[in-house]
């Protein structure tokens, strides 16, 4: 069935989901999956065992997959966050896609996750297509203001090659950086999360994702569609799920 989606918005069930009586199960799966990965347990059996445990519908779980972390990777994560005055002068590496569609959601109702490490990640997925929304434009603006107020020196986007119309949003995307100067570059390319990871560790380079296995690679990163979301004047859908339970 093609995609017909106009909005990035929430799913039909989200409000029942993600309501305030759903939060305490969420957030105690949350704690105790991060509890069993952090001691080696296997992902999906520990999933499955937290899921059931809470009687935990697919999206809910797909919601703590992407909340959970061992205190290890929190840790890194947190040392390796970098802070916004620090990006002056710098290269940012855009994860484009994850980036795009986090900033989208927010603009449009969907909801905004905010995982054990403090990151913000969206519930959008793609499955092998992207298709422009009417949030891409005002989106692309959001991102324009905050990277404005980096005042980074470069911003390389990468967008994965093999996502359907992923030729047609690096056309908007440098459609949108020529109309105001901007010192974009947008590649297509097989991975962006090989190439992040692969990046010389040069100190001028920031890498820009929420992805936890980019984000457990990189020697420096920030969190760009935050700094973004923070600009829009709509109030984003936040789902604080990474909160330890006792």
């Amino acid at each position: 069935m093609p995609d017909r989606r106009v909005h990035r918005g929430p799913h039909p069930e989200d409000g029942r989901l993600f309501a305030a009586g759903a939060l305490g199960p969420l957030r105690a799966a949350v704690s105790e999956l991060s509890w069993l990965l952090g001691r080696g347990y296997p992902p999906d059996a520990s999933l499955e065992l937290c899921g059931n445990r809470h009687a935990l519908e697919e999206r809910q779980r797909r919601a703590v997959r992407r909340c959970a972390c061992t205190d290890a990777q929190r840790g890194i994560r947190a040392a390796r966050r970098m802070p916004p005055e620090s990006l002056r002068g710098a290269t940012l590496w855009i994860d484009g896609f994850n980036v795009l569609t986090s900033i989208e959601a927010a603009l449009s109702g969907g909801v905004l996750l905010v995982g054990r490490d403090r990151v913000l990640r969206d519930m959008a997925s793609m499955h092998g297509s992207y298709r422009m929304v009417h949030e891409t434009g005002p989106a692309l603006e959001l991102l324009s203001d905050a990277l404005a107020s980096l005042d980074v020196a470069e911003c390389r986007f990468l967008l994965d090659a093999p996502v359907s119309n992923s030729g047609r949003l690096r056309g908007a995307i440098l459609e949108h950086a020529a109309g105001g100067g901007l010192p974009w570059r947008v590649e297509l390319v097989a991975d962006p999360d090989r190439v992040l990871v692969a990046l010389e560790p040069d100190p001028s380079s920031v890498v820009a994702s929420a992805d936890a296995g980019v984000l457990d690679r990189v020697p420096r990163w920030f969190p760009l569609a935050e700094a973004a979301v923070q600009r829009s004047q709509r109030t984003p859908w936040l789902v604080d799920l990474g909160t330890d339970v006792p």
